[in-house]
């Protein structure tokens, strides 16, 4: 196998995860005797340009053929969102004349904050049931994978976009390459191009291992994510961090011969921090595995302590993230009996590996569980202020990550 970015041979592990299904294969009870496959999930570090990356066993087109994900079911996202859009309106001064293409547009989420201010906008959204949402809400988005071809074809079409969104997906996308050509090739002369990821110091630093799963080709720092775009005539201007995903990174691109916007103090200082962390040598890469497997010990110790005791444990949430979790550490029903989930998209389905039931969140409040089990720890505190019910039975809250937490 080699580095998807550079070509480099890929021999040093980040992580080895055992073999796992696709994250998203939820089940279908008719089919729950059904065959499954499993893939190794194994990621690795180039060590040249320190990308860390999954090897491709499906092709997006089978990921995403039929997705269970719909942004809008996250209030905190959607507010996520609206602030986003707000903010790039007003730093860049976007107006009707303006615009606005998400790459990864889902149902809509974000581009309804844009087309409420007259602002128009596009989504390339590659699966199509969660583009229809965003149709059948009057959001125009066409259903395709984006890269140099989608661009150019665009750009005939007359599309010169004054804004490029690109939220979560760069690594969903298995060609690195032609990904980001195809932002080059697409964007207007003076237009900006914002990339928001998880940001992989983050990972490391909060042992956020759930985070790898098939889907997810590659994960960046800003060191690789600077060098990837460089070679395809971009240049990182500014930067965020967010407290999304666990810690993620906001990258503000710009063509390399525009001067329009200097380089901000804020990504030389985040680069010096990455590099003072090690990111661009071996070390915090060979020192994740250790991390990975207490973390594993720690919730499964408590899992089977809590079953000894008589405790009764529920999941809440059922999100890609969760299931790298459950099949790692080989959780099934015995240990958690079921998980709710308010998208009515997965209720009623089975996660995938584990077959743990997915039921309507009110099936917890019926169970009276002794504790409920995060898995989108990142949602923590927007899934404890929903559920505040379970602390009038003595009820707690259990999250895995970054180590294992009870909260009365």
């Amino acid at each position: 196998m080699n580095c998807r970015f550079c070509g480099e041979a890929l021999a040093e592990t980040f992580a080895d995860l055992g073999m796992s299904p696709l994250s998203n294969a939820f089940i279908a009870p008719e089919r729950a005797n059904a065959l499954e496959k499993f893939y190794p999930l194994h990621a690795y570090v180039c060590s040249s340009c320190r990308l860390v990356q999954l090897a491709a066993f499906e092709s997006p087109a089978q990921i995403f053929r039929d997705y269970l994900y719909f942004s809008s079911y996250s209030e905190s996202w959607l507010r996520h969102a609206e602030t986003y859009a707000q903010a790039m309106i007003a730093r860049f001064g976007l107006g009707a004349q303006s615009q606005v293409i998400e790459i990864a547009s889902n149902d809509g989420y974000l581009l309804q904050y844009f087309q409420r201010r007259g602002i128009p906008v596009l989504g390339i959204e590659p699966a199509a049931n969660v583009a229809a949402v965003a149709i059948g809400q009057g959001i125009a988005t066409e259903i395709a994978f984006f890269g140099c071809i989608e661009a150019h074809r665009l750009k005939a079409a007359g599309r010169a976009p004054d804004l490029i969104a690109a939220n979560n997906v760069l690594a969903h996308v298995p060609d690195l390459n032609d990904f980001v050509g195809g932002l080059k090739l697409l964007l207007a002369p003076a237009g900006i191009v914002t990339l928001e990821f998880p940001h992989l110091q983050r990972l490391i630093d909060g042992n956020q291992f759930d985070t790898i799963y098939h889907e997810h080709f590659s994960y960046f720092s800003l060191l690789t994510a600077e060098r990837v775009f460089a070679q395809h005539g971009l240049t990182v201007f500014d930067v965020e961090e967010l407290p999304t995903h666990g810690g993620s990174l906001r990258l503000y691109l710009r063509h390399a011969e525009s001067g329009a916007h200097p380089v901000s103090a804020a990504v030389a200082a985040l680069r010096r921090r990455e590099l003072d962390a090690g990111l661009a040598g071996p070390e915090p890469y060979r020192r994740f595995a250790g991390t990975v497997a207490a973390a594993k010990t720690a919730i499964l110790e408590f899992l089977i302590g809590a079953r000894r005791a008589g405790k009764t444990v529920v999941g809440y949430g059922a999100p890609a993230k969760g299931n790298t979790l459950l099949n790692y550490c080989g959780i099934r029903t015995d240990l958690i009996a079921f998980t709710v989930d308010r998208s009515p998209h997965k209720q009623g389905l089975l996660l995938p590996g584990t077959h743990i039931p997915i039921r309507d969140p009110a099936a917890l409040t019926a169970a009276r569980p002794d504790y409920v089990f995060i898995l989108p720890w990142n949602l923590r505190d927007e899934i404890m202020d929903q559920m505040a019910v379970i602390r009038s039975w003595g009820g707690a809250f259990v999250v895995p990550i970054p180590h294992l937490q009870v909260v009365p």
